[in-house]
Parts: C-alpha cells; structure tokens; sequence
C-alpha cells in the first residue's frame, strides 16, 4: 500500500519517473517534467493523465498536425498509431499507463 502525492513529485531531470505499478506488462508510472518530449508512436495504447499543470498535447491525424491544451485532471488517449508529442507548459506531473517498455 502506498500513497502518493502527485503534486509534490519531481525528478532529477526532465520526464523522470515513479513507477507505481507493473500490472501483468501494463505500467502505470508518475512523470515530471519541465521540456517536451520526442514525437513518438507506442507500441500499443497510451492513455496520458494529467496531475499537475498544463500541457500541450500535439498528435498527428491523417498528417495533419493538432493540437489538445491538457490542464491538471485532463486525459489523453493515444490509440495505436498516434503520433504524439507532450509540450509542459512549464512544470508538469503526468501519470503515463501504457504497455511495459513502450517509448
């Protein structure tokens, strides 16, 4: 048992993380960060919660490039094959559940 305190969480640097939880290959982890990420693709689904702060979410649909602000509370889904890039606005905390060893 354990519980965490999302808003207090910080790392040694960008996108550091708090693995929680490791459920039959599916990680739930607790990411800050402060710098954007790396477009990507997942190897399988993502869904990407925000707990803290504001991030803007950029993802591409029929190669075209869109944009979704995320604010503390907010979710985004990644379906397989969706582009993504996650752009803090500032500090962020970010509770990532995706397939382990996925990007």
């Amino acid at each position: 048992m354990e519980v965490i305190r999302s808003k207090q969480f910080t790392a040694d640097k960008a996108w550091g993380a708090k693995d929680i939880a490791n459920m039959n290959g599916v990680t739930t982890r607790l990411h800050w960060t402060d710098q954007p990420y790396k477009w990507h693709v997942n190897d399988g689904e993502e869904v990407f919660a925000v707990m803290d702060g504001t991030v803007e979410m950029l993802y591409k649909e029929n190669n075209e490039v869109k944009s979704a602000t995320l604010n503390a509370g907010d979710i985004f889904f990644a379906s397989i094959g969706t582009e993504h890039v996650a752009h803090p606005k500032g500090s962020a905390r970010i509770l990532v559940v995706e397939r382990e060893g996925s990007v």
